[in-house]
């Protein structure tokens, strides 16, 4: 899909298709990030942060699972 930068008040950007809004499952307000890959920048919804900060906390609720289980009691 080719896209066109245009002028927004002082600054630049681009203004995404509905089609592709709905494809991404964004609505206006929503974040987009930016990901550089070897092959260009990679415009997504994901959060690559978070899915790191989701994995740490995943891998300490399996290894503490008895002790998390004891304090929700």
């Amino acid at each position: 899909m080719k896209l066109k930068i245009t002028r927004i008040g002082n600054s630049a950007g681009v203004i995404l298709p509905k089609e592709l809004l709905a494809r991404l499952r964004l609505e206006k307000g929503d974040e987009l990030y930016a990901i550089e890959t070897p092959d260009g920048v990679r415009l997504t919804a994901f959060d690559p942060t978070l899915a790191q900060q989701m994995e740490v906390a995943e891998t300490v609720m399996r290894k503490r699972r008895s002790l998390l289980n004891k304090l929700a009691q």
